[in-house]
């Protein structure tokens, strides 16, 4: 890079950004946000394709990133998302559990049920977040408990949207195992139930995972991470009837968690 374009990248990144921020951080950002839509794996050219900026500025803060071990050069000379992030997405995930409690509690307040968050780890379910119910009864979900997504209500709302042979593809790297009698174990039974899930706006897990037990599920639209929050309580009480009533309360405090998480008052 010559002096006057490294100069010019400079200039171009330094300067404030319309928000009143710091433009070379957002950029920087936006290109982490890119990678990972991409993968986690891109060259400089897609990045200077998809982000509109010039190669010499996604060149320099691209080199930031390396040094700061967020972003590692392969030996492709492609750009690869770096360890050290990890770090900061498990504080993260455990943080969203943090600030889901509270939506949580409404949803316990207003069904009666054991209120669930839980988000999509590579092929796994794990449960980041719960409020008990008052009501004295042990099920199987606790923070921190990770599950196949094929038996779960919060599996079903997380992948509904997933295109189907990618669905397909995590199915076969985890295997169906039956929790209960009624677990799916399928594939072209689960991709039937993801259907529903997207005819209805919910999931539902009955007995599925434990029997006895029935789930109601919905994701959160817009979520950084992929997330669902549920409500978990006896099949005798989880009936039909409290299905109708139950949903519209999960998709209201779903959309009002999605919308905390969205604000920059979230984090506060």
């Amino acid at each position: 890079m010559s002096m006057s374009s490294a100069s010019s990248a400079e200039t171009a990144t330094a300067k404030p950004a319309p928000t009143g921020g710091v433009q070379s951080l957002e950029r920087a950002f936006d290109l982490l946000e890119r990678m990972a839509d991409a993968g986690g794996e891109v060259g400089l050219s897609e990045l200077s394709g998809s982000s509109g900026l010039p190669l010499p500025t996604i060149h320099r803060l691209m080199r930031t990133l390396v040094a700061c071990g967020y972003v590692r050069q392969q030996p492709n000379r492609r750009y690869a998302l770096g360890p050290r992030l990890i770090r900061l997405g498990e504080s993260a995930s455990r943080l969203l559990g943090t600030w889901a409690r509270p939506y949580l509690a409404r949803l316990v307040e207003e069904t009666g049920e054991t209120a669930n968050m839980a988000l999509l780890d590579g092929d796994e379910i794990v449960y980041v977040a719960q409020v008990p119910s008052k009501h004295s009864m042990r099920m199987f979900t606790e923070v921190g408990r990770r599950v196949l997504p094929h038996s779960t209500g919060v599996g079903k709302a997380l992948l509904a949207h997933t295109p189907a042979d990618e669905v397909r593809s995590l199915l076969a790297r985890t295997g169906m195992p039956a929790a209960t009698e009624k677990t799916i174990t399928t594939p072209d039974g689960f991709l039937d139930a993801l259907e529903e899930v997207r005819r209805t706006g919910y999931a539902v897990d009955d007995n599925e995972q434990e029997i006895g037990v029935r789930c109601l599920a919905v994701s959160v639209p817009d979520s950084p991470t992929a997330a669902a929050i549920s409500i978990s309580g006896p099949a005798g009480r989880v009936t039909e009837a409290a299905t109708d009533k139950i949903v519209p309360v999960l998709q209201q405090v779903a959309r009002e968690l999605s919308a905390a998480l969205a604000s920059s008052g979230a984090a506060s």
